[in-house]
Order: structure tokens, then sequence, then C-alpha cells
């Protein structure tokens, strides 16, 4: 019974010592990619002089140092020169990055593109002479189209070390100043139309790579090349197998997706193709030392290349669910009052109180009957308010009995009161028999002749 949790415990602390370790191993592996493939993930970099293509293709292997590499040099904006490699050296930066720290347009492009220069990083441990095989395959293409030659920001030359192999070789035209080349690939590996200019090769402003001219440190620039008799990479003078002494993320959050082939010229071997919406690579200062906060560091919540929201930017939450549907009102008291019904924003009376019966039901036209109006006339309630005009005015006897003296004189405002008599005596059933002898309508003309008042008083 004691020795399972002595087991259990031993299980634990040997989980701890070794999830730090353990961590980059568990990371999704892709397939190796095809030459197609490898040369669309390596035609905006393989005109690159040898040295920083190098360091690009080395520190690929190491896609989270990336995104971290690009954060210290967002958080430390002022160093430059020999204070910003002292700086990386002592964060314990690979020496692929402390070379590449003075090329901050390179490191923001690779960190914008993680996922492709991860793939190059998986492909270039596996083989590095598929990778230095579809450099000089791209170079040569280009060499063909007319855009790669000698100017004064790069030399070209070509060597022939085998008599069925061609070299293309770039080195910086200055040995202390490096021009980084911006083309377009759908351009500059094509070659130009018919009657058209050939395609051209721009550079931005010259990077000053005094700090990295140091024979004593292994991220000096003299150090950097490629052997490409053996096809293989070198860095501090012997070929690259691997980092000494490693750098160790403090956290692993990145995670390799899935490269989308066909978002990028060269698709298939075919590089007169443009995706929909592509642009070309464009990086967005060239002078050394200087990181201007373009986008938000990457992290844990800002991840690049798809991990980030659809709208850039993002910092706001999504709506609630509950909240209420345009054209509603919310129930301040749910359980008490009925919801209103959609677009009408008014909320029905309870049941039983006197304004809810005149509302019509939703669908139907027909008015609903009075109860009182049915007790006047049972035979035509439609016609009841033509009857009742002519009705009232026989029923002059009515004030007979009251006031007989003024009969003669109020013949002519009776109308008045007879829009009050089916207000106020709902029940005049007894009276209207006496009233059937229409004669009293012919009594009109009677009052007319006024003898008989002066008659009255003799």
């Amino acid at each position: 019974m004691r020795r399972k949790p002595f087991l259990a415990a031993v299980a634990v602390l040997l989980a701890v010592l070794c999830a730090h370790d353990v961590g980059p191993a568990l990371q999704a592996q892709n397939a190796p990619p095809t030459a197609d493939e490898l040369d669309q993930l390596l035609a905006p970099v393989a005109l690159y002089p040898d040295s920083l293509l190098a360091q690009i293709t080395t520190a690929s292997t190491d896609p989270q140092e990336i995104l971290d590499v690009d954060n210290w040099l967002q958080a430390n904006p002022d160093l430059t020169g020999t204070a910003l490699t002292d700086a990386a050296q002592a964060q314990g930066f690979d020496p692929a990055f402390i070379a590449l720290v003075n090329f901050p347009q390179v490191i923001q492009m690779m960190a914008e593109n993680v996922d492709d220069y991860a793939a190059i990083g998986d492909a270039f441990k596996a083989d590095q002479g598929s990778v230095s095989a579809s450099v000089q395959r791209l170079r040569a293409q280009a060499y063909a189209s007319g855009a790669l030659r000698s100017d004064s920001q790069m030399k070209v030359e070509v060597q022939q070390p085998a008599p069925n192999q061609t070299v293309y070789v770039i080195q910086p035209a200055s040995p202390q100043i490096v021009y980084v080349p911006q083309y377009d690939p759908a351009v500059v590996y094509v070659g130009p139309g018919p009657g058209g200019p050939a395609p051209v090769i721009a550079f931005g402003a010259g990077i000053a790579i005094g700090a990295l001219l140091v024979d004593n440190r292994p991220w000096g620039w003299g150090g950097w090349g490629w052997n490409w008799g053996s096809r293989r990479a070198y860095y501090n003078g012997g070929i690259w197998v691997g980092w000494g002494n490693p750098y160790r993320p403090p956290n692993y959050w990145y995670r390799p997706r899935p490269v989308m082939w066909a978002s990028r010229p060269g698709y298939r071997g075919n590089w007169r193709y443009r995706p929909p919406n592509y642009r070309p690579p464009s990086y967005p200062g060239n002078r050394p030392g200087i990181r201007p906060p373009y986008h938000k560091p990457w992290g844990p919540n800002n991840r690049p290349t798809g991990y980030r929201p659809s709208r850039p930017g993002n910092g706001g939450s999504n709506p609630p669910s509950n909240r209420p549907k345009p054209g509603n009102r919310p129930n301040p008291t749910p359980g008490n009052k009925p919801q209103p019904k959609p677009g009408t924003g008014r909320p029905q009376p309870k049941p039983g109180t006197p304004g809810s019966q005149p509302q019509p039901k939703p669908g139907t036209t027909r008015p609903q009957p009075k109860p009182t109006t049915p007790r006047p006339g049972a035979d035509k309630p439609q016609t009841q308010p033509a009857t009742p005009r002519p009705q009232p005015k026989p029923t002059t006897p009515r004030p007979q009995p009251d006031k007989p003296q003024t009969q003669p004189v109020t013949p002519k405002p009776q109308p008045k009161p007879a829009s009050s008599r089916p207000s106020s005596q709902p029940k005049p059933a007894t009276q209207r028999p006496q009233a059937q002898p229409k004669p009293a309508a012919q009594s009109r003309p009677a009052p007319k002749p006024k003898p008989q008042q002066t008659s009255q008083p003799q």
C-alpha cells in the first residue's frame, strides 16, 4: 500500500523535470516539402547575400526564438551597434540571432511569416543539400531573367566547380555595408515579356555591420557562408550541425500550422501565377538599430500567421448573447408583464382590463360586437346609428309631463337631447310602441301656424 503513493510522487517529479526539455519535441512535424514547395518557401530570400542567407536558414530551426527575438527588439528600440549585439548575447540568443538583430526588418519578416520559416527550418535540419539545391535553382532562374546582376549594392559571381555544376555566389559590394534585396518573386524568376525590360531588384538603405566584423565571436560576419560544393551551410568557420549551448525559450507557446502553398507565387512550379490579394514582400525600414513599433509584439495573446483575430487590432469582446433584439424593449419585471409583440414596442394590457377587449386579434379584420349594442336593436345591430336618429323626434311626449308649456318653444333644440337619450336611457322599449303612430312626424307643420300660440294667452 505504501508503494503506490511513492510511485505516483516519482512520476510527477519526472514529468516536471522533463517537461521543459520535451516541449519542443512534442511540436507537430510537417511532411518534408517537395522541390517545388521548397522553391516557394525560399523564393523571398534566395537572392540574399550568402552570409545573411546562412543566418536565416539556421535561425529558422527555432521558430519560437524568432518570435522571442522580435519581441525583444521591439522592447529595446534604442540599442544599436555593439551595444545591441552585446545585449542580445547577454539574453542567451543563438549566434544566428545575435547577428540578425542588426537586421530588424528581416526578423520582423520572419516573425510575420513564422510558419513558412518553421517549414524552412525543418527542411534544413532534415537535409541541407535540398535547401542549397533549391537556392541555386532559384538563382539560376533569376540570372536567366536578367534580374540577378552585379551592381553597386551586391556582387554576383558565376562559378563552375564541376563540369556539370554552375554555382551563383552573392556577396555585398562593400565589405562593411549590407543591402537587403527587395523584389517580387512573381517577377524576378520569370523572363521579360516580349519587348519588355528585364526585371530588376530594389534595395533599401544600407546596414552597417561594423559590430559584426569580429573574428573571435561565433556570430561574427566572416564566419557565415555556404560550401556550395558540399551543399552545406557553415558558421564560425565550420559546418553547421546545431548550437553548442542552445537557447531555451521561457515559454513554448508557438505551434506549427500547415503551410498554404497556393497563397504565394510559384505554385506547382508556375512563377507566373499570382494568388488573389497577393502582395510582394515589403520592409518597413532598413536603418540599422531602429525598430519602430509597426505591430504589437508577438506573444501568447497576439500570435502571428493565422493566430490573431480576423479584425486587426482587435481589443473588444463579443457582444453578450442576452442582448435584446432591435425594436423590442427589455422586460424589467419578467413574469409580471407579457412581452410586447415584435415591431410594436407597446406593452399589451392585462387580460380583463377595459382596454383589452376592443383590441382586434392579429390577422382578423372583423370588429368584435359590443355587449350593449344588440339590446336596442336585436334585428339589425349594424343599422342602429341610422334608425335612432328619426325616432327621437316623436319622443316629445316625455318632456310634456315635466314642462308642458315649453313644448311649442323647444321643438328646434330637441335634436340635442336626442343624441344623449340613447346613452342615458338604454331601455326605451316601453316608449317605442307609443311612438308607433308616425303622424307625429306629420305633426311638424301643426306647430308652425302660430295663431294657436296667441290664442292660448286669451
